[in-house]
């Protein structure tokens, strides 16, 4: 049996590194995947859904799980093995699910720091509020960046990880081009895409809830 531990690790990467050991293993050798959320299993069986696999799952404490996966000589599905089909489908890319996005909710970040006082703890906080955003069983629609919340999708910024993850789960991670180019960000998006005002008063203004660390 191959064992992961993958607790601690943001999705997708239970499901990208549970992948890559299917694929190393021999036929109806087991994948065990520790892993501490509910939403991970979740995911794993999606991956064993789409690849035909025998999956279970067990919950053996508060936050660790135990998935595994029975890995079969041939995974692809079984509108792949048409006879005679030529190209098979791509196999979906790894996302975080179920959808938990709140329509009209919009969060709405123009700083690197959370609060007023200590800029070091400022950031600090904005990491944390950031990061348990991700964990929320209902998440916003979308993230608006602006100002000095432009920094926080581009490279170098300690948030970029956790703003990917919330992009994987669909959530619009938009931040302001004039905001960019003003910082000189204007190549240094990395998380998201590039927006206007009229799309950010537009999105507050039509908002049902903003959010406002």
């Amino acid at each position: 049996m191959i064992r992961l531990d993958e607790r601690g690790k943001q999705c997708p990467l239970p499901v990208i590194e549970a992948k890559k050991a299917l694929e190393t293993a021999s036929a109806g050798e087991q994948v065990e995947v520790i892993v501490d959320n509910e939403i991970a299993v979740q995911n794993l069986k999606k991956l064993g859904d789409y690849k035909g696999l025998a999956f279970s799952s067990q919950k053996k404490g508060e936050r660790e799980y135990a998935v595994v996966l029975t890995a079969a000589g041939n995974t692809k599905t079984a509108s792949q093995e048409t006879e005679g089909q030529q190209n098979s489908l791509p196999e979906p890319a790894a996302v975080c699910c179920p959808d938990g996005r709140r329509k009209g909710m919009v969060a709405v970040i123009s700083s690197r720091e959370m609060g007023q006082g200590d800029p070091a703890l400022g950031a600090l906080l904005m990491k944390g509020f950031i990061y348990a955003l991700t964990q929320q069983e209902v998440l916003p629609e979308a993230v608006l960046l602006y100002n000095g919340g432009a920094f926080l999708s581009c490279e170098g910024s300690d948030n970029l990880e956790d703003l990917k993850t919330l992009e994987a789960q669909g959530v619009e991670i938009l931040t302001c081009g004039t905001c960019l180019n003003h910082y000189g960000l204007g190549d240094k998006l990395r998380a998201g895409s590039v927006t206007n005002m009229y799309e950010i008063a537009e999105r507050m203004t039509g908002a049902a809830l903003l959010i406002r660390p």
